[in-house]
Formats: C-alpha cells, sequence, structure tokens
C-alpha cells in the first residue's frame, strides 16, 4: 500500500509542478524550444512517472533515509531530484539548441527542486500513512 500511495504522489506531484511549470508559468519558455513534439505522448511521460514514483518508494523504504522523520525523505528525494534534473538542465540544454541556456538551467533547476520537495513530503507521508495501517 505505501509504494501504491507513494507512486500517486510522484505522479501527482511532477503532473502538478510540470504541467504549472510547462503550460502555464513557462508557456512561452517552453514554447520557444523547437524539438518540442506538438502532440506529446503523454502516455510515456505517466509510464516514466510510474518507474520513477516505484524506483524512488522502494529505495526509500530500504534507505537509512528511512527514519519516520521528514528530514530524511526530503533528503532522499533532493538527492534523486539532482540526478535526474542534472540531465534535465544542464545536458540537455548541452544536447540541444536551446535559445537561452541560463533560462533554460534556471527554469529547469527552479522547478526540479520544487518538485522534489513536494515529491518528498508525498513520499514521506505515503510511507507514514501506510506503515500507521500495519500497527
Amino acid at each position: 500500500m505505501k509504494h501504491l500511495l507513494a507512486i500517486l504522489g510522484y505522479v501527482f506531484g511532477t503532473l502538478v509542478v510540470q504541467a504549472t511549470s510547462h503550460f502555464a508559468l513557462f508557456k512561452a519558455h517552453y514554447d520557444a524550444i523547437s524539438f518540442n513534439r506538438p502532440d506529446p505522448i503523454f502516455a510515456f511521460g505517466i509510464g516514466s512517472m510510474i518507474i520513477q514514483g516505484a524506483v524512488l518508494s522502494y529505495v526509500y523504504s530500504r534507505s537509512q533515509f528511512n527514519t519516520g522523520k521528514l528530514g530524511g525523505t526530503l533528503t532522499l528525494s533532493w538527492l534523486f531530484g539532482a540526478f535526474l534534473v542534472s540531465y534535465e538542465a544542464l545536458a540537455e540544454a548541452a544536447k540541444y539548441n536551446i535559445p537561452d541556456i541560463a533560462s533554460w538551467v534556471g527554469v529547469e533547476v527552479m522547478s526540479g527542486a520544487v518538485q522534489y520537495t513536494l515529491i518528498g513530503a508525498l513520499l514521506y507521508f505515503a510511507h507514514r500513512f501506510a506503515n500507521r495501517g500495519q500497527s
């Protein structure tokens, strides 16, 4: 149950932050990128979120970060975020014709920080809620 709740939290947190970033706050920023598909394949995005949420939940449940405290969960989530966002912010800027690299890096890092803070909190509550039901 804790892993299912954590996966749902990961998908929810990612959709909230990334949809707000891509389709509202920074829409012009993303529209300026020439490599975006006009019609994204949302099923692939949801699939990747499910995999990422499952991996994060599994690792958390078996790690030293699973202390029962929010700080441990946030630390692990930020580490995963740094791993994934470093690709989005730096490697994509290096590979693709990004019009404004500094803006790209700033938006990706900022969005990732918000995203993985929210995901860390949701992961904490998913595991805490599920563990409470096992007592």
